[in-house]
């Protein structure tokens, strides 16, 4: 397929047939992932009076009630309606079309090891992604003005596609990492980690009210100068995958909701 975009005379050429998932598979019967201590998702198969919803339990077909928490289980995407009193459904604001992404790997560093920020203060041994390492993964000439940012942070073993992070802090990002993506004008960001803020920031969720353009203190949607935006988390970025240009499709269901569980693909661009 060839793509052009607005403001560029060229084409670019985009590989659909080789998309990169960026989710993680839920497993309602095996490990999954979880975080902020959140049950399991679970599924269960719905009862009624002479209907047991399972074929093995003698129905004529299988009919599960499933029950998970976007937020905590899994790949989801947000909107700034995480954080205001009126009611903003992700799904309603993902774009349908294809956005012209970058890939880039920004390996977190020791709290200690860096002057950035959080809101409130880091504790020493948490671990931060800091705008120094986005403006060094950066591409000098990228082929276009990306919208969306998918960021990878090593290691992304096997293992992360089920890790629980209840108890444990996560790297998270700094303010000035927050306000550097804001800078280069980008309107959809995907992380491979459980939340771009500490999983315990006093309820600041400073790095969203940023990025969602929302004031401090502020519920009121708004005051969300960028609540066309969308925040990808707990996304799964394999290694082999190279850093740099790409174009992503947000895929996620026609569910209501500040959060909802989400594909991220990533496509290449062909030769």
């Amino acid at each position: 397929m060839k793509a052009r975009l607005e403001g560029e005379r060229r084409e670019l050429c985009v590989d659909l047939e080789h998309p990169l998932d960026l989710s993680i598979e839920l497993d309602f019967e095996g490990p999954q992932p979880r975080h902020f201590g959140a049950p399991r998702a679970a599924a269960r198969p719905y009862s009624a009076p002479g209907f047991s919803g399972s074929v093995a339990g003698g129905a004529s077909c299988n009919c599960q009630s499933i029950t998970l928490i976007p937020h905590c289980n899994g790949t989801h995407t947000e909107c700034a309606g995480h954080l205001t009193r009126e009611p903003l459904h992700a799904q309603r604001i993902v774009p349908r079309e294809l956005l012209p992404a970058l890939l880039l790997t920004a390996v977190p560093v020791p709290s200690g090891r860096t002057r950035e920020s959080s809101d409130p203060p880091p504790h020493a041994e948490d671990r931060l992604v800091t705008r120094s390492a986005l403006q060094a993964a950066w591409p000098a000439q990228p082929p276009f003005d990306p919208r969306a940012v998918v960021i990878r942070t090593l290691p992304n073993e096997p293992a992360r596609r089920t890790r629980d992070y209840s108890d444990m802090t996560p790297p998270y990002l700094t303010l000035e990492a927050a306000e550097y993506l804001i800078e280069r004008g980008i309107e959809h960001l995907v992380v491979d980690l459980p939340s771009i803020d500490r999983t315990h920031d006093e309820g600041r969720l400073t790095a969203h009210r940023l990025f969602f353009g929302l004031p401090p203190g502020s519920s009121a949607l708004a005051s969300a100068a960028r609540s066309r935006c969308t925040i990808t988390e707990l996304a799964y970025i394999a290694d082999e995958a190279d850093d740099g240009p790409y174009f992503l499709q947000l895929q996620v269901p026609a569910i209501n909701g500040d959060a909802v569980p989400s594909r991220p693909l990533l496509y290449p661009l062909a030769a």
